[in-house]
């Protein structure tokens, strides 16, 4: 009873490995409809109701296939097609072919004697697909041959309309030198002598003039110059020594820190808050302006805590970012800069803040069509992260750009 039982069990699945053996197997198509001329073939194929999108189209001179799952449709040609002439069109649930023959013939049958040997289908689908790949790496490398040979000839004639408008250029200055070396020529021809035939006139007439009277009339003179005074203003100077015994630079610097002190002085002794008095405060408020949009808000806050501690890197760093988002790109290379300034000596704590100011200070400086600044900025962000692969990006974007101006 138990062998029974076995045997059965083994029966069932038997029998189900068989069904799916049976449902995962394509189904041939042979219900479709061709036609031919002299010079072309039409292949009809039903899609059966599978949508147009799942269809699978290989083709080559000889072998056709179409596989739309579960429906597989596959023959090989009784003779050889024009493949890079012939055309497929989906329409209206089928799918119709129209090839071109290589030889103006009638041949009264579709498919080859040999389709029906699956061996023989299995070696041709394979020495077909060999080919189709062959023939696609071909005209890739004859594709890269054409796109090539056009980037030469566009920097070819590039370099042509250069030479053109830098002789055209050259022609100009050229003449405008000439015409300016005939015009000094021709001034000292007619106006020197020009000159000279007055003076040789004047002389004449004071000749006849003496003979006539015989005493020179007495000379006149200029008037006698009229007394006045000029008045001298000197700029004023906070110290009072004299400039030559002064220190400039220990001035400069004594007067930045008055200036400084002055500016923290008025925010202390206005009505604000407390926590409007502290730039930390101030910084985190402008953050979050920052994240909701608010720039110029952002800025304001910035601008504030700049005048209550004007030594916090962070500071001058965030509103660099504000000053980039609205395109105010001279402020931003000002107050990145600036961070860059402070964030000194350059150690591995301050590596991403020195990072950002780089980047910011970099696309600053390509927004404004300076390339090379800004390459240089992102080349020195590169030294702090060498794996970032988006500076990496950039800058190649940017050497590229550099390249082709």
């Amino acid at each position: 009873m138990k062998k029974l039982l076995v045997f059965l069990l083994l029966i069932v699945f038997w029998l189900f490995f068989c069904k799916i053996i049976v449902l995962n197997m394509p189904i041939t198509v042979k219900d479709y409809v061709w036609d031919e001329t002299e010079s072309s073939v039409h292949i009809t194929i039903p899609l059966k109701g599978v949508k147009s999108s799942k269809a699978d189209i290989f083709s080559t001179d000889d072998y056709l296939k179409v596989n739309y799952p579960p429906y597989l449709f596959e023959i090989m040609l009784f003779k050889p097609v024009d493949d890079s002439k012939g055309t497929a069109q989906i329409k209206d649930g089928t799918i119709v072919f129209n090839l071109l023959k290589h030889e103006p013939v009638i041949w009264s049958q579709l498919t080859s004697p040999d389709s029906g040997d699956k061996e023989l289908m299995k070696s041709q689908r394979q020495l077909a697909i060999e080919a189709a790949h062959k023939k696609a790496d071909e005209e890739k490398k004859e594709a890269a041959i054409r796109k090539r040979e056009a980037e030469k000839f566009a920097l070819q004639e590039q370099m042509r309309l250069d030479a053109e408008e830098r002789k055209m250029i050259e022609e100009t200055k050229e003449a405008e030198r000439r015409k300016a070396t005939e015009d000094i020529e021709s001034w000292k021809i007619h106006g020197i002598s020009g000159k000279n035939t007055e003076t040789k006139k004047k002389d004449v007439s004071k000749k006849d003039m003496f003979k006539e009277d015989e005493i020179p009339p007495p000379s006149s003179g200029a008037a006698p110059r009229q007394s006045g005074s000029i008045k001298v203003n000197f700029t004023p100077r906070v110290f009072p020594t004299p400039m030559r015994e002064s220190k400039k630079a220990d001035e400069d610097a004594w007067l930045k820190k008055q200036a400084e002190a002055r500016r923290v002085a008025d925010v202390e002794n206005s009505d604000l808050s407390a926590e409007e008095k502290n730039p930390q405060w101030l910084k985190e408020k402008g953050d979050g302006f920052f994240k909701s949009g608010n720039f110029l808000a952002a800025i304001n806050a910035y601008n504030l805590a700049v005048r209550l501690d004007s030594k916090l890197p962070s500071i001058y760093s965030n509103r660099a970012a504000c000053h980039l988002k609205l395109r105010n790109f001279m402020k931003c290379i000002e107050d990145s800069s600036k961070a860059l300034e402070l964030l000194t000596p350059p150690v591995l704590a301050n590596a991403p803040a020195r990072l950002r100011s780089h980047a910011r200070r970099g696309t600053a400086f390509c927004e404004m069509e300076l390339y090379i600044e800004g390459l240089q900025d992102y080349e020195a962000a590169l030294k702090i992260d060498q794996n970032n692969e988006k500076l990496q990006e950039d800058a190649e974007k940017i050497r590229k750009v550099i390249q082709g101006t």
